[in-house]
């Protein structure tokens, strides 16, 4: 049954935005910590809406519990970044005290591990009571939860602002949207930030580096007077990156600008930031900035801003998937033609874009598009921002002209960790193919990545030392793609549990088992519906042709630019 919008129904925390009933549950959990089937019955009641249809979303998302949770639930961290700094050996220490009958688990904890909480620079990363932390903070919370409550973690602030910033520090709503109030006045028009932005060359940072020109012409002109909306996909889950995350809490202003601007140019009535659960210090920055715009009249009637906030899992970085999560259905992505935008959310045309490209736009259209040019290096256009985690000395997000080397960034971290030699690099995230040391000297562009039978993908650069095991690091990889995949497709779901279980605890393979693995990486990039299912083995077959020279890792490129979060 297709859900639809249903005005007027509340959850007992008050009205819920949006146009399904994951807002409702959200606000459920949120006040009891979880979702007793009396609520979901009075829920059922209140919307008018069957019970299977609640039930289906609630055994979809991870994020909805239905038993009462502990006093203190600890999540640990178990993917790529976590690992390389110990993560094995740290849970199994965490298992020791607070696992089930551990020696400081009374029966009060509840211990699990969990996919990428999006703090690789404080790797390895909990959370707890979902306050996400350093594992060094753990025994101060679980007394503070103990206590009473764990409070709220404050979003991460700079010193210094970021280069793509074109408002000085400490300025406020009065004195920053310059860009949006030029377009509300007439100074500018929606054609000329159009052409600026091709003539920019600015591309999708979310992965896929679609012409963001070129994409907001595209849903400018679909079906002219009806109803459209804009959504920032703020949904990064992929283990490697939290660029995104630390955008939003530094430069909530420009990532709303640039959604705004973006719904004047397309005229599109609503906006959203899908934003994924774990990330609650950063969803208060963004609410906070929201209400300051509603006060200075620069949100309201007609152009509505608000933010949906993800029920879980990684898949919803698939925009499809995201658009189904926000009609109130299962994540699954949507077979495509047609794209979202010409058939997005309910049907209309929908703008999608990433945290950061929606953060370029300001400075782009107040400073022109030669200038954003100039920034990058050689061939390449503009700022680019990158996580960088694993084996560096300083794990951070660094915003770097685009054409920066894999070398240099490296060395902008503080370099290698404790002075090793480098073994191995993702350069684009968790979907990306690994590359040696010799290519060091890759520029961080698209082109350049794809030459060296990797990618851009979704900013996140993860070091390697020497001596690290490659392939128990990519199969580390392997787990994270397979846990997270919908189940829809049947290359995704098996391949995926096939590959795992032959390369679990392995650190070589024989020629028969390399030859099995490359079948199913094959079938699997080719059939799978969507990008995840098509990259999920790409890391892992990278790694088995490091092993012969570097050989598969070129003979592999992945297809045309769909990565498992794409940002067309």
């Amino acid at each position: 049954m297709r859900a639809r919008r249903v005005p007027g129904v509340e959850a007992r925390a008050g009205k819920f935005p949006g146009p399904s009933l994951i807002p409702a549950l959200n606000a459920i959990q949120a006040r009891l910590g979880w979702l007793p089937r009396e609520e979901l019955e009075e829920l059922a009641r209140e919307a008018r809406r069957p019970r299977y249809e609640i039930e289906g979303l609630v055994s979809f998302y991870p994020h909805f519990r239905t038993s009462p949770p502990p006093a203190v639930a600890l999540h640990a961290c178990h993917d790529l970044p976590c690992f390389l700094r110990g993560g094995e050996e740290r849970i199994a220490e965490l298992r020791e005290r607070f696992g089930e009958g551990g020696r400081d688990n009374p029966g009060d904890v509840e211990l699990v591990e969990v996919s990428c909480l999006g703090r690789c620079d404080v790797a390895p990363a909990v959370a707890v009571n979902e306050r996400p932390a350093a594992l060094s903070d753990v025994d101060d919370l679980v007394a503070a939860a103990r206590a009473g409550g764990v409070g709220d973690a404050p979003a991460r602030e700079r010193d210094e602002p970021w280069p793509n910033d074109p408002y000085p520090a400490g300025t406020g709503v009065a004195q920053r949207y310059a860009t949006l109030r030029a377009l509300r006045d007439g100074e500018v028009d929606a054609a000329t930030v159009i052409a600026t932005l091709k003539d920019s060359g600015l591309r999708g940072m979310g992965g896929a580096g679609f012409p963001t020109g070129q994409k907001w012409d595209l849903v400018r002109g679909a079906q002219p007077g009806s109803t459209k909306y804009v959504i920032c996909n703020a949904d990064e889950s992929e283990p490697g990156t939290f660029k995104d995350r630390q955008i939003l809490a530094t430069q909530p202003h420009l990532v709303l600008e640039g959604l705004l601007v973006a719904m004047e140019v397309v005229d599109a009535q609503e906006g959203w930031v899908f934003i994924r659960h774990e990330y609650g210090p950063e969803e208060h920055v963004l609410r906070a900035e929201i209400d300051a715009l509603r006060a200075a009249g620069l949100v309201g009637p007609g152009r509505q801003v608000d933010v949906f906030v993800s029920p879980g899992g990684y898949i919803l970085g698939e925009e499809t998937a995201l658009l189904e999560c926000m009609e109130g259905h299962r994540g699954e992505p949507r077979n495509k033609p047609p794209f979202p935008g010409n058939y997005g959310l309910h049907g209309r045309p929908t703008l999608i874009n990433s945290v950061e490209t929606f953060a370029d736009v300001p400075v782009i259209v107040q400073r022109g598009a030669q200038w954003w040019a100039d920034q990058g290096l050689g061939d390449s256009v503009g700022w680019k921002f990158f996580a960088v985690s694993g084996h560096v000395e300083r794990p951070d997000v660094y915003c770097v002209p685009m054409g920066t080397t894999v070398g240099a960034l490296i060395e902008l971290a503080g370099g290698v960790s404790e002075g090793r030699a480098l073994g191995a690099v993702q350069p684009g995230g968790a979907s990306s193919n690994f590359i040696g040391p010799e290519r060091l000297g890759t520029a961080l562009d698209f082109g350049s990545a794809a030459e060296a039978g990797t990618m851009l993908g979704s900013g996140a650069l993860v070091v390697l030392a020497e001596g690290s095991d490659l392939l128990a690091a990519s199969t580390n990889v392997l787990r994270f793609f397979r846990n997270e995949s919908c189940g829809k497709c049947v290359p995704c779901r098996v391949g995926s549990t096939k590959a795992h279980e032959l390369l679990a605890g392995r650190s070589e393979l024989d020629d028969d088992e390399r030859a099995q693995i490359l079948r199913l990486e094959e079938a699997m990039r080719k059939t799978s519906i969507c990008g995840l299912g098509q990259v999920a083995l790409g890391p892992v077959v990278s790694v088995l042709g490091l092993d012969k020279g570097g050989a598969a890792a070129r003979d592999h490129p992945k297809p045309g630019g769909e990565p498992a979060q794409p940002d067309r």
